[in-house]
């Protein structure tokens, strides 16, 4: 159940938080058999990141507008932007769409695949999973269009390189529980890659401004309190700062004013509510600091282009 998003405790550690924030949800997962020659193309899927790990053999990872980068045994690559991309064994080979590949679905959330001309093998995870929190949102925008780690250069004792051993050993024999073990190790993996992202790029638009004494502690506030009467002023009180050296620095940090953050902030955590709770437009709108239902439906609307009961519906509806 989504939390409350009234108030929350003072943090110490934004970075620290903002992972926290960054619960996965609508996952999927493939396990695919590959046998050279193959190709497969993966359409873009707006909202989602697409995470690839590479337990057997070698393949391309081609995104538009990047260089073609190889994956090797032990490879993981993150495509966060729901950018459409492919997945082949040689340059020449010619892709498949992914949805023309029939696959044996093993659960609501687990299939394998298996695909290919019947020459060098190639084993692959493949996970399609989305960040629903307004936090995780600001983070994967600040993102490059693809994350590459290789497992062999883990220095961190290794343990990248033995949880993806762990999860090929799972998916080859898939024993009672393998497909909940490799769901979780999956999703561990993928917060890892962006969490060495983050400690590499710290000084970067809304992270760096999370790591500034004075805008972070604005940030905090909004977090903490995201239906309070807010005003530039307020904020720059927070920030003990004056309003106009706040409001510019704001700006320059975080790429968009103040108030317009706030906004941003709020309805995206009134979308978060709508999807996974059944509060009711009103109650929300009176938990987010809004007097009248209809102003907060229409600034709901201003930025998502459809009400918050269609946001309601459409989750309802969805399988």
């Amino acid at each position: 159940m989504a939390s409350d998003p009234r108030t929350l405790p003072q943090s110490n550690d934004p970075l620290g938080e903002t992972l926290h924030l960054l619960r996965l949800t609508g996952s999927l997962y493939c396990r695919a058999e590959l046998t050279a020659p193959w190709g497969i193309d993966l359409p873009p899927m707006e909202g989602c990141m697409m995470f690839h790990a590479v337990t057997e053999g070698r393949c391309l990872l081609e995104v538009d507008g990047e260089e073609p980068r190889l994956l090797e045994k032990g490879s993981l690559a993150l495509v966060p932007h729901g950018a459409g991309h492919s997945l082949r064994s040689d340059a020449t080979t010619p892709s498949t769409p992914l949805f023309d590949i029939p696959v044996d679905r093993i659960s609501e959330r687990y299939e394998v695949m298996c695909h290919g001309g019947g020459g060098a093998a190639t084993q692959t995870i493949c996970v399609v999973v989305r960040f629903d929190h307004v936090a995780a949102e600001h983070l994967i925008a600040l993102l490059p269009r693809v994350l590459q780690v290789d497992t062999w250069n883990d220095a961190d004792d290794g343990w990248l390189q033995s949880t993806l051993r762990f999860i090929s050993r799972e998916a080859r024999e898939l024993r009672p529980g393998g497909e909940t073990v490799i769901t979780r190790l999956a999703d561990i993996l993928v917060i890892e890659m962006i969490r060495a992202w983050m400690e590499g790029d710290p000084d970067h638009g809304w992270l760096a401004a999370l790591r500034d004494e004075q805008i972070g502690r604005a940030l905090d506030a909004i977090r903490r309190d995201p239906a309070r009467d807010w005003t530039v002023a307020t904020l720059a009180q927070e920030a003990c700062m004056s309003r106009s050296a706040f409001a510019a620095r704001f700006t320059e940090l975080v790429g968009e004013p103040a108030m317009r953050y706030v906004t941003g902030w709020r309805m995206q955590l009134a979308r978060t509510r709508l999807r996974e709770t059944s509060v009711s437009v009103a109650n929300l709108a009176r938990e987010l600091g809004y007097q009248s239902e209809a102003s907060f439906c229409r600034a709901f609307k201003r930025l998502f282009g459809t009400s918050p009961g269609g946001v309601r519906r459409a989750a309802t509806a969805a399988p």
